[in-house]
C-alpha cells in the first residue's frame, strides 16, 4: 500500500500553495522590443516572480518530520510549494530521511530546515518560534510502541504529554493556533465490531493509547477556551508502504515494532528470520497471521 499524499483539501485551514505568476502580455500597439529588451524584461519578470512568490509562501513546522509518516508529509508539503521546518529529537529516526526528502522534492536549500530538538525543551522551541512565523504545526513527534509503553509508562507520559503541552504553550505564546495532531486508532481500545468508525466509544487500553487520548482532550479543552484555535485530530491505524522511489519508507532505529518493517528487514538481510508467534488463534494454522 502507498501512503496517500497530504494536501490542502485534507487540511482546509492550511493555506493554498502559491500558483505560477504569468507575466503581463505586451500590448499589440507597442513596437516589438529588440532581443536585448526582451532579455531585460524577462529578467525583471523573474525578479518580480521571486519577490511575489516569496511573499506568499508559508512555513509549516512539522514535529517528528524525520520519521516514517512525518517524512512523507514533509515531502508532500515541499512539492506543494510550502516551506518546512522539521523538529525531531532523532530518538527513533535518522537525519538521512531529511536529506532524501530534499533530494526527492528537488527543493531549494532554504525551503527545508531541520532542528534536532526535544519538544520538552521549551527554551529551544521558543527560540525556533521567535526566529520565524509559522502558519501551522503538524505534530507527529512522540513515542509510539504499545509494548514499551506498558513496560515504561512514565517514559511515555513524560515524553508524549509534556512534549505536547510544551509545544502548545509555545504556539500560543507566538500566536500560532493551527494544529494537525497525529493521534491514533488505539484511542478506541478493542472495538466490539469492525470496521471501526469515528463514532465508536473511546477506551484506550494501554499507556501509549492513553497519551493520545489525553492529548485529544487537551486539544478540545484548548479550543473551547479559545475559539481562535483550529485543530484537526488524525486517528489512523498502522500505515504501511513507502515512497514509489523506495528512497524513503519505514526504517526505525532498533527492532521494529510493526510487522511490515520487520519483514522488509528480513528480506534485505538485515535480520535472519521472521518469527511467527501463536498456536491457538482463530486462524487456519493457529498463528496470529
Amino acid at each position: 500500500a502507498r501512503l496517500s499524499g497530504l494536501s490542502e483539501t485534507n487540511f482546509p485551514f492550511l493555506p493554498s500553495a502559491p500558483h505560477p505568476i504569468k507575466p503581463k502580455a505586451i500590448h499589440p500597439i507597442h513596437p516589438i522590443p529588440s532581443r536585448v529588451e526582451f532579455q531585460v524584461e524577462e529578467e525583471r519578470t523573474r525578479t518580480r516572480k521571486k519577490k511575489m512568490v516569496s511573499a506568499v509562501l508559508r512555513t509549516i513546522l512539522v514535529t517528528g518530520g524525520a520519521g516514517y509518516i512525518g517524512s512523507h508529509t514533509v515531502l508532500q508539503l515541499l512539492l506543494q510549494g510550502f516551506r518546512v521546518l522539521v523538529v525531531d529529537s532523532l530518538d527513533n529516526a535518522s537525519e538521512e530521511a531529511i536529506r532524501r526528502v530534499r533530494q526527492l522534492a528537488n527543493a531549494p536549500q532554504n525551503s527545508l530546515d531541520f532542528r534536532k530538538v526535544d519538544l520538552r525543551d521549551k527554551e529551544a522551541l521558543d527560540q525556533i518560534f521567535s526566529s520565524q512565523r509559522f502558519e501551522a504545526v503538524i505534530h507527529f513527534a512522540g513515542l509510539k510502541a504499545v509494548g514499551e509503553s506498558v513496560d515504561k509508562p512514565l517514559l511515555y507520559y513524560d515524553n508524549n504529554l509534556i512534549g505536547t503541552i510544551t509545544l502548545l504553550q509555545v504556539m500560543a505564546a507566538h500566536g500560532c493556533k493551527k494544529l494537525v495532531f497525529s493521534s491514533s486508532a488505539t484511542v478506541y481500545g478493542w472495538p466490539k465490531e469492525v470496521p471501526c468508525t469515528e463514532e465508536f466509544p473511546l477506551s484506550a487500553t494501554n499507556p501509549y493509547g492513553r497519551t493520545k487520548l489525553v492529548i485529544e482532550d487537551i486539544c478540545r479543552d484548548l479550543q473551547r477556551s479559545d475559539p481562535d484555535w483550529k485543530i484537526i485530530l488524525l486517528r489512523y491505524f498502522n500505515p504501511v508502504g513507502a515512497h514509489p522511489s523506495g528512497y524513503i519508507g519505514e526504517d526505525p532505529l532498533g527492532v521494529p515494532n510493526n510487522l511490515m518493517p520487520y519483514v522488509q528487514q528480513v528480506a534485505v538481510g538485515r535480520r535472519p528470520a521472521l518469527t511467527v508467534y501463536g498456536t491457538d488463534y482463530n486462524t487456519k494454522d493457529g498463528t496470529g497471521v
